[in-house]
């Protein structure tokens, strides 16, 4: 799977569910608020104020390697 700005955190969650360990070391933990299923990467780091770059990162290497 490839993460973008546009991947949708459910989905990130529902077929990688160990990145919700990510998700939470960042501060973001949105993953458990019933719209986290439809929004974005991109839009809960604007919210959460977490560096795009950096969550991707993670997720990647946890995800891909």
């Amino acid at each position: 799977m490839v993460i973008t700005e546009y991947s949708l955190i459910g989905a990130i969650l529902q077929y990688y569910p160990d990145s919700a360990k990510i998700f939470e070391d960042m501060g973001m933990h949105c993953i458990a608020c019933p719209s986290s299923a439809r929004e974005t990467l991109g839009q809960a780091c604007q919210v959460h104020g977490v560096a795009l770059e950096e969550i991707v990162a993670k997720l990647d290497e946890q995800i891909n390697h």
